[in-house]
């Protein structure tokens, strides 16, 4: 298995798994990990799938959190972070991801990220512009993952 085989097999289990798991570093310096809502997920957010259209070369993905978590703070202090998708359908296969989180201001972002339904998460407006809406984005530089009974391990660049 080459790594242009691995990197498409990749790009597919992130374009279908129900949930990343995120992790970040705690103020004490351990780990937290975090089931999050795959925004690259195709069939739950169709409406976004054209964000990541010109991303597969860098892998890049939005994660939505609320701006009042305790994982906001942890990545204001310390951005770097891991992202882990895996499947057990048929075989055992899973990717992580490690990178630098970025906290988006940017409205327009915000807003075209923005999915029905997360009123429910933030209530106080109900919309992207609510004010415990944070928009994370990241771009992994490192993929390290199991596919079929082999490791796998690239650079990601931007």
């Amino acid at each position: 298995m080459n790594e242009a085989e691995v990197r498409t097999a990749c790009l597919e289990l992130m374009s279908k798994t129900v949930v990343v798991y995120l992790t970040a570093l705690e103020e004490d310096g351990y780990p937290r990990i975090r089931a999050m809502l795959n925004l690259r997920n195709k069939t739950r957010y169709p409406d976004q799938a054209y964000l990541y259209e010109t991303h597969d070369d860098d892998f890049m993905i939005y994660i939505s959190t609320n701006t009042s978590s305790r994982k906001v703070k942890d990545i204001q202090a310390n951005p770097r972070i891991g992202l882990y998708f895996c499947t057990t359908e048929d075989r055992f296969f899973g990717v992580s991801l490690t990178g630098n989180a970025e906290i988006i201001t940017d409205m327009n972002i915000k807003q075209a990220v923005w999915a029905e339904g997360w009123e429910q998460y933030y209530p106080t407006t109900g919309d992207a512009n609510d004010p415990d809406y944070t928009l994370l984005r990241v771009f992994p530089t490192n993929a390290r993952g199991w596919m079929r009974a082999q490791t796998f391990e690239f650079a990601i660049s931007r």
